[in-house]
This record gives structure tokens, sequence and C-alpha cells, in this order.
């Protein structure tokens, strides 16, 4: 009698620590008043998250970088200024690269890296390998690639897994585009969503359900996937188990390899 186990769903739960909706605003009530609302849920839910966050915000709120790091949460890299990486040159990409994560690495060890908008050239991911990150996030599932020839030999990507402002949505419909989701699920909010900017000008889909609704929306969603039994982990570890994973792969393929050839003597 044989019996199967079924791995828990894989659910990583990431911040974009930026101003406020650029390039819309350029504003920090997100970082000042949203991010500590979410520290605040993510003690109380008790769950490990990724924070990407831009080198300005290290910069010009470095007390907000190290309440993230002293809470236990991983620190991610988001570039220096959330400019898009698909419009920069190579020289420039290379110093975004460079200078975000030496500004951030001062508060904690950083190792996974999402570019702004989602968007990051296959040909500039060997700079990241460089500068010794092990996962790239600027994927998503919902998003066409930016086009270019990925250029990396060991960086893990694992994308997002769907739209922030999705998660907003009535609870009916978010739950079920919510379950459909296939491991390993990626979320990723913005700590200015936990912001009321509802009677502000913004385009609807930055300014709707904003503020308190956010935080109860993101509380039911980390309640949905706690009652499916996921297991809540970070980008870190994610990148981690891709690399042991590729390194089985590629070590089942070298021993298949082995035997044919032994077959054939």
């Amino acid at each position: 009698m044989s019996t199967t186990t079924t791995k828990p769903l894989r659910v990583a739960l990431t911040v974009d620590m930026e101003p406020d909706c650029p390039p819309f605003l350029w504003t920090w009530r997100g970082v000042t008043e949203g991010a500590p609302r979410l520290l605040d849920l993510f003690e109380r839910q008790a769950i490990p998250v990724t924070w990407f966050t831009t080198g300005d915000t290290a910069r010009l709120h470095p007390q907000s970088v190290e309440a993230i790091v002293k809470a236990g949460h991983e620190l991610g890299c988001h570039g220096i200024s959330h400019q898009r990486f698909d419009w920069m040159s190579r020289e420039s990409a290379a110093h975004e690269i460079v200078e975000s994560t030496r500004r951030l690495r001062e508060f904690a060890p950083v190792t996974s890296f999402r570019a702004p908008y989602l968007r990051f050239p296959g040909h500039y991911l060997d700079l990241l390998e460089a500068e010794g990150f092990a996962l790239d996030s600027s994927q998503a599932k919902y998003k066409r690639d930016v086009p270019g020839v990925e250029n990396a030999r060991n960086l893990v990507r694992v994308p997002a897994s769907i739209t922030s402002s999705a998660l907003r949505i009535p609870k009916i419909i978010r739950e079920f585009f919510l379950g459909r989701l296939a491991d390993p699920v990626v979320l990723f909010v913005h700590p200015w969503e936990f912001v009321d900017f509802t009677r502000t000008t913004l385009r609807y889909d930055c300014r709707f359900r904003t503020g308190q609704p956010a935080l109860d929306a993101l509380g039911s969603v980390i309640g949905f996937f706690k009652a499916r039994g996921a297991e809540f982990t970070t980008m870190r570890d994610l990148g981690v188990a891709g690399a042991t994973a590729d390194q089985a792969a590629a070590g089942n393929t070298a021993a298949k390899a082995g035997a044919m050839t032994d077959a054939r003597r």
C-alpha cells in the first residue's frame, strides 16, 4: 500500500516599497503611513514577507527600512528611483543596480530583485548575477515579457501571479481568481494602496478601495490561503528551492545521459 503526500501551496506575499503610485505621484505617504499598517498586519498574521525596496526609500526613510528588517522580513531590491529598466542603456541599468544594492545592503543581505513596473530586459540579467542576486521577480504571468535573450546562468526567475489591484476587487470575484493560481503564488501590493486616495484624481485602478478597505481585503486574502493550508514563504526561500530543483534536474539529465552512454558500450 502506497501513500502520497501533497505538498502545501506556497504563497509569497511581497511589497513594492516605493513612492506613491508612480509615475502619477511622487509623495511618500505609503512609506510613512501605509507601511506601518502592513507591518502590524503581518505581525498579527505571523507571516514572512519580502519587501522590494527602492534605494531612494532607503535614503529618505531609513527608519522604515530598519523597521522591516527588525520585524524579520526579507529586504529585496527595487532599483534606485523607480525608473523603467527597459528604457535604460546598459550602463544606466548597471548603475541603478549597483547603487541601489549598495544602499540596501547597509541594512541587511539582499539577494532578491524586482524591477519597477515588472519590466526588465532579459539581456540585463547578467548584471543582477554580477551583484550577487539569486532571484529575479521582474516578470508577471499576466504581462508580456520585455524582448531580449536571457543571459543569466544561475538566476532563478519567479513571476508575479496576479496584479495588485485585483486584491481589492469584491471578495467573491477575488477568491474565484485566487483559487485558480498555481504554485508558487506570488502576490504583490504597494504601501500607498493602504492610504485613502479615493478622493483624489488618480487613475481609477490606483485609487479605488484604497485605505482601510484595502487592508481588510489583504487580511481576507491571507486568511483565504491559510484556510487552504498554504505555506507563506519569502522570495529568497523560493529562490533557494528553485535553484535546488534546477540542480536536481541537471543531475538527473546528466545521469540519464551517462546511462545511455554506458548502454551503447
